[in-house]
């Protein structure tokens, strides 16, 4: 995963077959997520070391720099707040009753100091330096928190194809969004409606 190459949030994911396609999930807690490992896809994990957990701040949406210090037992915490994560934005993505234990999670994290952003000299923003993997994983946390207990909470859903799993924060005007991006499943769906169309036309 790297940052997408128009500066715009989200992440660069990459589809089975290897083609890449932006993917927003409308927070930075949810970013967390496509880092796989959770649930019944350890397949997919890429968070094996802290240096992986150093490149996934660097493409998220924090955009942090290398020189963050990430140590194992923070990666171990990461991971812990990923399967918290996962199953609070599963439950209200299929409307069932989250588990406090996760937002227990949610919450210790969040407790600790988060990253300390500052005005950069071009009058952009940045980060203090020396970070650590805590003050990350805090900064995580308490977005989740503004997500969960904030208006887009009732929007969190799962992508609408019957083969992907991506979670997403519908942040869109309407609230119409249906999928995790429009030139992957979108595009799919609008070509098998295309071919069913001509199918039936044939028929």
């Amino acid at each position: 995963m790297r940052e997408s190459a128009t500066g715009a949030p989200g992440l660069v994911l990459h589809a089975p077959e290897g083609r890449p396609f932006r993917f927003d999930p409308g927070a930075l807690c949810l970013e967390l997520l496509p880092t796989g490992g959770h649930s019944g896809y350890p397949r997919y994990e890429v968070l094996h070391t802290p240096a992986d957990l150093v490149r996934w701040a660097g493409g998220s949406r924090l955009r942090l720099g290398p020189d963050l210090s990430v140590s194992g037992g923070e990666l171990a915490r990461a991971h812990e707040l990923r399967s918290s994560l996962w199953r609070l934005a599963t439950a209200r993505a299929h409307g069932t009753a989250p588990a406090a234990a996760d937002f227990e999670v949610v919450n210790a994290v969040a407790a600790e100091p988060p990253l300390v952003p500052r005005i950069a000299a071009g009058a952009g923003k940045e980060w203090v330096s020396g970070a650590t993997g805590s003050a990350l994983l805090s900064t995580v946390a308490r977005d989740a928190v503004e997500l969960f207990a904030g208006p887009y909470a009732r929007r969190i859903r799962e992508c609408g194809s019957h083969d992907c799993q991506l979670l997403f924060a519908d942040t869109s005007r309407p609230g119409s969004r249906r999928w995790c991006a429009m030139e992957r499943c979108g595009n799919r769906h609008k070509v098998r409606a295309h071919r069913s169309r001509h199918q039936e036309g044939d028929g």
